[in-house]
């Protein structure tokens, strides 16, 4: 009885010892809990769209064809540069006709001049006949009287002169302001008349007539503009820190501050409008593109954070999972990891709490459940 008994002993511890040199051999690593930094916490989430607060709509000051457009859409102008120009040959016959005016105005003086100075030496000879009593004294008051005429004659010929210049440097205002120029530096976003159309700073009736010739922004001057509701206004601030979002690149965090909240509110909406700065701007912003915004507020608490090998880390069905070992078993894990990862460790924001041990090496092909030893 004792000899059958110490057989199925020796049987069993063998058959443990043969089983357990089958078991998958892996190696763990206890997941760590460490202070976060202190960072940021948002307080406010919105929406708006990406202005520009220096925008214009450029267009001819006075009514006439378009005789040629040297803009396009996308291209960069700089202050100045001439966009478009109008027919002119009016404005330059006016130019023309305004110079010979001016110079016949200029010939009068001399002719003028001329008379006076013949006038004045009239009427000296008269006074010395009147003294030598060759003549009597009617002759010399017709001279004076004459030099006299002259003289207002050559002030008005003077004014007239002054008058000539100024409607000279009108006519050329009308003819400079045919050619259409660059308020500032910008792009051109759009394109809105072509040569032939006729243009005029007002808008005519028919739709025949273009009041603008194309539209400049000037992209060193975009920022955000967003709607908060009234109610969580109080939780903005000039200088706030802001994390903006483009809806074109949802995964790029763009660093920005607010510059002001404008002082009236939407009475319709509820709303307050707030203006924000980009920290830097960059070619992908675009005027008028859709953003999403989060306020920040500094966060003085030390969060605690869990920390694991990179190496435990898994993918399986698009997922983050992780095998931990407990009481000599595997057990599958999903888990969330979260923002600031290195290439050593993952930081875990949720599924593993500090002190178990997860799996580093091991086989590729784990099953929860499944026994193992560590290595």
């Amino acid at each position: 009885m004792a000899a059958a008994l110490s057989v199925l002993v020796a049987g069993a511890i063998g058959a443990w010892w043969l089983l357990a040199g089958q078991l998958a051999e892996v190696r763990v690593s206890p997941a760590v809990e460490q202070a976060a930094a202190p960072g940021s916490a948002t307080v406010l989430n919105a929406s708006g769209y990406v202005t520009a607060r220096r925008r214009a709509t450029v267009s001819s000051k006075i009514t006439g064809r378009l005789v040629e457009v040297r803009v396009e859409e996308g291209l960069p102008v700089r202050e100045g540069q001439v966009l478009a120009r109008v027919e002119d040959s009016q404005h330059r016959a006016g130019v023309a006709l305004a110079e010979s005016r001016l110079e016949s105005a200029r010939r009068a003086i001399k002719q003028t001049e001329a008379r006076l100075d013949l006038a004045r030496l009239t009427r000296e000879r008269s006074e010395r006949l009147v003294q030598a009593g060759v003549v009597d004294r009617e002759r010399l008051d017709r001279d004076e009287t004459e030099v006299a005429t002259l003289e207002s004659r050559l002030a008005v010929d003077r004014q007239e002169v002054i008058v000539a210049e100024r409607e000279v440097s009108l006519q050329q205002t009308g003819l400079d302001d045919t050619v259409i120029r660059a308020p500032f530096d910008g792009v051109v976003i759009s394109k809105d008349a072509q040569p032939g159309e006729m243009v005029s700073p007002n808008s005519a009736g028919g739709g025949f007539t273009r009041t603008g010739i194309c539209t400049l922004v000037d992209m060193r001057s975009l920022e955000i503009e967003v709607d908060v509701n009234e109610s969580y206004i109080s939780r903005v601030r000039p200088g706030q820190l802001v994390e903006a979002t483009l809806d074109a690149y949802s995964d790029w965090r763009i660093p920005a501050k607010v510059i002001t909240t404008i002082p009236s509110a939407d009475r319709q909406k509820a709303t307050v409008l707030v203006r924000i700065g980009f920290d830097e701007l960059d070619p992908r912003i675009l005027p008028d593109m859709g953003i999403k915004v989060a306020f920040r507020e500094p966060d003085t608490v030390a969060a605690r954070q869990i920390l694991i090998p990179r190496a435990a880390l898994r993918q399986e069905q698009g997922r983050d999972v992780v095998y931990l070992v407990a009481a000599g078993r595997i057990e599958r894990r999903a888990i969330t990891a979260g923002a600031g990862t290195t290439d050593d460790q993952v930081i875990v924001a949720a599924g593993l709490s500090a002190g178990e041990l997860v799996v580093i090496e091991g086989p590729s092909q784990l099953s929860d459940g499944e026994r193992v030893t560590l290595r």
